[in-house]
Order: C-alpha cells, then sequence, then structure tokens
C-alpha cells in the first residue's frame, strides 16, 4: 500500500510540469505574452535579409551576363539559375543542420536561450517552440530551393555541373551562417554558439570563420565548374 501511495504521488506531481503548447496555460502564457510578435520579427529578420542577398546577387551576376554579351548572335549558356536555386537550398539545409546538432543533439544552445535561459522545464519548453518556428521557416526556404530546381528541368540554357550544385549549397550555408551569426549572436544577442562556454566570444568568432571558409570553397567550386560558351539556339554549340 505504501509503494502503490509514494507511486501515485509521483505520478500526479509530474502532471502539472507536462508542457505542451495545446494543454498547458502556463507555457502558453510565456510564449503568448507581449514578446511574441517582436521574437517572431526578429525570426524573421535573418531570413528576410538573407532573400535580398540572394536576390540581389541574383540580378547582379544576370545583368553582367547580358552586359557581356548583349552584342553576341548566339546565346550564353549560364549558371545563374543553378547557383541561386542550390544557394536556397543551401540556406535552408544550413539552417536544418545548425538546428538539428548545434540545438537539439549538443544543445549548446536554442533560439532565446540567451534571452530565455533553459534552466528550467518552462523555459526549456519557451524555446524549443521557436525551435520549430526556426525550423518552419528552414522548410520554407529548402522547399523553396526544391521548386527553383525542379524548375531547371524545363529551360536549355543552364549549365548545370555537379561542382554548380555543391558550390551554391556551400554559398548558401556560408550565408546562412554569417548572417545568422552577425544579426543574432551579435546584433540581437538571441543566443551564443555556445551558452556554456570559458570564451563564449571565440565560439561566435569561430562560427564566422568557418562560415567565410565555406564561402571561399563555393567560389573556387563556382570558377572551376563553370564552362565558359556559348550556343546557337538554332543549331550547334
Amino acid at each position: 500500500m505504501k509503494k502503490i501511495t509514494i507511486t501515485l504521488g509521483l505520478l500526479f506531481s509530474v502532471i502539472p510540469a507536462y508542457c505542451c503548447t495545446t494543454c498547458n496555460k502556463n507555457l502558453q502564457t510565456a510564449i503568448f505574452d507581449s514578446t511574441f510578435y517582436p521574437n517572431l520579427i526578429t525570426m524573421l529578420l535573418a531570413f528576410m535579409v538573407l532573400a535580398a542577398i540572394v536576390i540581389i546577387l541574383t540580378f547582379l551576376n544576370s545583368k553582367r551576363e547580358k552586359q557581356k554579351y548583349h552584342n553576341h548572335e548566339y546565346l550564353k549558356l549560364t549558371a545563374i539559375p543553378l547557383i541561386s536555386a542550390a544557394t536556397t537550398l543551401g540556406i535552408g539545409i544550413g539552417g536544418f543542420i545548425d538546428g538539428t546538432v548545434l540545438h537539439q543533439i549538443l544543445q549548446w544552445h536554442e533560439m532565446l536561450s540567451n534571452k530565455i535561459p533553459p534552466v528550467t522545464l518552462l523555459n526549456k519548453s519557451v524555446n524549443m517552440f521557436w525551435d520549430g518556428i526556426f525550423h518552419f521557416f528552414c522548410l520554407i526556404v529548402t522547399t523553396t530551393g526544391m521548386f527553383l530546381l525542379a524548375r531547371l528541368f524545363f529551360r536549355k540554357d543552364v549549365i548545370v555541373t555537379w561542382k554548380n550544385f555543391y558550390s551554391g549549397l556551400l554559398l548558401g550555408w556560408g550565408l546562412f551562417n554569417i548572417v545568422e551569426g552577425i544579426i543574432d549572436h551579435q546584433i540581437l544577442k538571441l543566443h551564443n554558439v555556445r551558452e556554456v562556454a570559458d570564451n563564449i566570444p571565440i565560439w561566435n568568432y569561430g562560427f564566422l570563420a568557418v562560415s567565410v571558409i565555406f564561402i571561399i570553397v563555393s567560389m573556387i567550386l563556382f570558377k572551376t565548374g563553370t564552362p565558359n560558351y556559348l550556343y546557337d539556339p538554332h543549331g550547334d554549340t
């Protein structure tokens, strides 16, 4: 009888601490308070900046190609659509890698772990909610990248090489890390790469340094993976 009483006591003591966004009033209050929309906007900010960067880079490179070949009777085979699609996909995959490895597996940080230290079950659950929102945005970006890649199947003027594809992926991953690192780590201070560390800044700067290497490698791959030739849309290459 004593064992049964203790077991029932432990069971019912756990129930009030169970957290889910549809059943726990304390968690709902902690998430949907006055900071909800500011948090949502700040989380969107990095993705909006990344979208602007991809659009601007695509526009400038397309304009440069048109100026270079505008007097030529042939059309230019271009790698820009593939690079843009792969870069978009790389941004989404880079976000998923960040969220899966650093947020969930290693649990070095969470989206708002510098503002809301995950030292209690409630705080941990609030951070988990915002991690889910972050992953949802990553899913949108990844789906967009896949859609852009699918459109290339219907184009005959696009240079398709594995080096260009990998170049775009690394460029997107590097851009994601740099933009997210500068905005979320340095400016908004939503979280750090590793919240519990002897030297937190060195982890943040190391994160940016590795990202720069990704971009440098992507540029090398692009230079070696893009042949420069023209084709006649009515005849031979």
